[in-house]
């Protein structure tokens, strides 16, 4: 089946169909914003936007739900722009293609968006229903969570009359989420001298594709590799013996919450060496998929390429190499209060190389995140010490705070009793090792009591990203099961 929209429940897929067609990467959410509002009026919804262009809706009770207390809704519109190198794709002005695989939904060649439009598409067929019993009702639909979190951020006081708040954007069914991790990002610009090709030498593309990727908190534990880290341990490797190798330019990674899949470099040495350059890469590819036996798809590969205009200084070479196999890039502690769960860790998201006004730099990007919020500022500036000891500029910015679990929850022991009831057993309630928006949405309404839950999505931020078919089903039956529940005003 091709089209989603017919899939149950309809009044959930349908939406999500619709939000599949509209480009909507974070930063870039002016066109689903507009829809929402569209949607929202054409139905007689109270909605405004508030001043940073969050989303508010706002609909009554239905006839005998007019005492229970106001319910608000949370989830964000923006979505992960990945894709795979070989799919045309333009994230501004296409829609994604997504298709049923087996018991899954995933799409063509790029993120799926189920995070977090699952979340959002259940919001609207709720305020859309016209036969589902419900108290008042309270939509916050929040922009460019996926890259800084500003909506949840800037959102003011005085919105919302609600105590009581959903948010929709976790992974796994069955699961109750009370709590989450902090998170900065270390911004790093290590400047070098261009300088002009040396004559003789033969210039190569090293690419490194085909890793799972993944997202960089829920899939931070997992031993996935990092294609910035593999990239510079073969460079490292060759320039170690080859001390004609220099290195043009590098791209690896793009987006700061993604586990790196894919780097291409471009590196030249003296062409009696080239041979030699080959069989280094080789053997270090060899090491590499030995090591990495949890990446079946990776590819490693180097094919002469045309000539750069210019090459690193050997000197900023060397500082590279060093800052990139220095940097930390995945688990630093496991929680000592939760087992299995991730404490503080940081993800090597992005090595680029890039000129500007005549000045070239590489630039690099990471992501902490740390259940602790002075852990995750301590290795925070251990980050960013590795780049200023290899000689670069590094800034912690945009911090924000981890959602500390309150186990005595009213709305998590009702949600406990409706799974119970629902299933025949205890949902699972968890901390996760991933920003949700619920830190931040305490500062500006503390006393919001909230638990956060959703179907089971895989491989988010990554091309694979899929959602168990089922397990929206289900969700959404829940979902529905928690509203009727809301208890009556004190």
């Amino acid at each position: 089946m091709s089209n989603i929209a017919e899939l149950n429940p309809t009044p959930l897929w349908k939406h999500f169909a619709k939000l599949c067609e509209i480009p909507r990467p974070s930063k870039h959410e002016e066109k689903v914003v507009a829809y929402i509002l569209d949607f929202a009026k054409a139905r007689g919804l109270e909605v405004k936007l508030d001043q940073i262009g969050n989303v508010i809706i706002k609909k009554p009770a239905t006839p005998g739900m007019e005492d229970r207390k106001i319910l608000a809704m949370q989830s964000h519109v923006d979505m992960v722009p990945q894709k795979n190198a070989d799919t045309d794709h333009d994230f501004l002005t296409d829609s994604i293609k997504p298709y049923v695989d087996g018991e899954w939904v995933t799409a063509e060649g790029t993120t799926l968006g189920a995070d977090n439009g699952i979340g959002v598409a259940a919001i609207l067929a709720l305020l859309e229903s016209t036969d589902i019993p419900h108290p008042a009702l309270e939509a916050l639909l929040t922009i460019d969570e996926e890259a800084g979190m500003t909506g949840a951020k800037n959102l003011h006081p005085g919105h919302f009359e609600a105590e009581l708040l959903l948010n929709l954007d976790t992974e796994d069914e069955g699961e109750l989420y009370v709590g989450c991790a902090g998170g900065v990002d270390i911004n790093a610009a290590l400047p070098y001298t261009a300088e002009a090709l040396p004559a003789g030498h033969k210039a190569f593309k090293l690419s490194v594709r085909g890793l799972r990727g993944g997202h960089s908190g829920l899939d931070i534990d997992k031993g996935r590799g990092n294609a910035n880290k593999m990239a510079n341990r073969i460079i490292d490797a060759a320039q170690t013996e080859l001390t004609s190798l220099r290195i043009a330019s590098l791209d690896g990674g793009s987006l700061r919450n993604a586990i790196p899949r894919e780097s291409f470099s471009v590196v030249t040495v003296q062409a009696d060496q080239a041979a030699r350059l080959m069989e280094i890469v080789l053997q270090e590819t060899a090491v590499i998929k030995a090591e990495f036996d949890n990446e079946p798809k990776l590819e490693i590969a180097l094919d002469e390429t045309e000539q750069p205009a210019s090459v690193m200084d050997a000197a900023s070479q060397q500082k590279l190499a060093w800052a990139l196999r220095a940097c930390p890039s995945g688990v630093e502690r496991m929680s000592t209060d939760l087992e299995g769960i991730a404490d503080t860790s940081n993800n090597l998201a992005r090595v680029v190389t890039e000129e500007e006004n005549g000045q070239h730099r590489v630039r690099f990007q990471c992501l902490v995140r740390s259940l602790s919020d002075s852990a995750r500022d301590q290795h925070g500036l251990n980050v960013a010490a590795v780049f200023r000891l290899a000689g670069a500029e590094a800034s912690l910015d945009n911090a924000y705070p981890g959602w500390t679990p309150n186990m005595k929850s009213p709305l998590l022991a009702l949600m406990k009793d409706v799974y119970k009831e629902m299933e025949g057993e205890e949902p699972e309630v968890k901390v996760i090792h991933a920003g949700l928006e619920c830190g931040l949405l305490a500062k500006p309404y503390p006393h919001w009591d909230m638990v956060s839950f959703g179907p089971t999505i895989r491989r988010a931020h990554s091309p694979e990203e899929r959602v168990h078919i089922e397990s929206v089903g289900n969700f959404w039956e829940y979902f529905l099961k928690v509203v009727a529940a809301i208890p009556a005003k004190h």
